[in-house]
């Protein structure tokens, strides 16, 4: 089968697409998905340069996201059948686990948790095998695109909005680098439950994008002192909630933004990893400061509800084939994306 792989550590130019040998039914409770779409996320970038922790081998599979047909199933799966369209929770963990993380239905703390793409072969491949767990049904409306470019982002962004930071309707909410997938679902997120959303980005296009998916307050992330800002407009007392995935640029400016009572939620540290805390403020201020990744079987399922109704849509930035996939990493690489970029198969 056709499969976008990597020949060493590196960046796009390091990109290939060859012929590797079709993955078969591994278990009996595992499914064979013909892939129709996958979506790229920054995962995908870190991935290819080489990350601590991640267990890729170049030659296999690249990619976390993907929607698909299902083409054969395991003798134990009643869930699906040939034929399903599905969409793919990338997060694989061992169904026989009894761990505690497990058994409290937490499967991403679990130590045999894994992702597509980055501990297993991923899903920028004609088929992918996944345990039957792993995959939900969706309607035959919803655009092969749309479908591959929900699951991680939105799953990201649902447990850090819904779970993590419990956002109400009357809390403000501040989502750094607006344009990125967490950033866009967690907007979306936000604003289905009712929140006021504030969004940064560096770009007048992106800003005024989203406005137009509902949020409240555009912030220009050049300008110095955001959180002064922040602070500024609602009377010194700032935002419930922050969501930033940027780290080192940003957590100074997101803590002063932050109000009394206020929740912070990371899942990732692009521009670094190292942050500081002034742990007075934090007492005083009886901040809370999360990380999250990713989400469980049960926020998989919620968030696919509203997939399937229409309610949650994932912007889509452009849609390339597997013969382009450098070119979509690229795309994904220059920050100049608002949306998804999505390589069709």
């Amino acid at each position: 089968m056709r499969a976008l792989t990597f020949s060493t550590f590196g960046g796009p130019d390091q990109l290939v697409v060859r012929d590797v040998r079709e993955p078969n039914l591994t278990a009996p409770d595992s499914v064979r998905v013909k892939i129709e779409a996958a979506a790229l996320n920054r995962l995908d970038l870190w991935v290819l340069k080489g990350i601590p922790g991640s267990r890729m081998i170049p030659g296999w599979p690249l990619g976390s996201d993907g929607a698909g047909t299902v083409e054969s199933v395991g003798s134990a799966v009643t869930s699906v059948k040939p034929g399903d369209r599905v969409i793919i929770n990338p997060g694989v963990v061992n169904r026989e686990c009894r761990c505690e993380y497990c058994q409290d239905g937490d499967q991403p703390l679990c130590l045999s948790y894994g992702i597509l793409g980055e501990h297993l072969p991923g899903t920028l491949a004609e088929y992918v095998v996944v345990p039957a767990a792993n995959v939900r049904t969706i309607p035959d409306w919803i655009p092969w695109e749309t479908a591959a470019a929900f699951p991680l982002a939105t799953l990201t962004a649902w447990r850090m909005i819904v779970t993590r930071a419990k956002v109400r309707p009357q809390d403000q909410v501040l989502i750094w680098g607006i344009g990125g997938g967490v950033a866009l679902a967690a907007l979306q997120v936000a604003k289905h439950i009712g929140a006021t959303v504030w969004v940064t980005s560096g770009s007048p296009q992106k800003l005024e994008r989203a406005q137009f998916l509902g949020a409240d307050h555009l912030l220009d992330h050049r300008e110095p002192d955001l959180g002064k800002t922040i602070r500024n407009r609602t009377n010194k007392r700032g935002v419930d909630v922050v969501i930033d995935s940027v780290g080192e640029a940003t957590w100074p400016q997101s803590l002063i933004a932050l109000g009394k009572r206020g929740r912070l939620v990371t899942c990732g540290g692009t521009s670094g990893p190292m942050v500081e805390v002034d742990v007075r403020r934090m007492f005083w201020n009886q901040w809370t400061l999360m990380g999250s990744t990713m989400g469980n079987d049960a926020e998989f399922d919620a968030m696919t509800e509203f997939l399937r109704h229409g309610s949650l849509q994932p912007p889509v930035d452009s849609v390339w084939t597997l013969e382009q996939a450098p070119m979509a990493y690229e795309r994904l690489q220059s920050g100049a994306q608002f949306g998804k970029v999505v390589v069709t198969l």
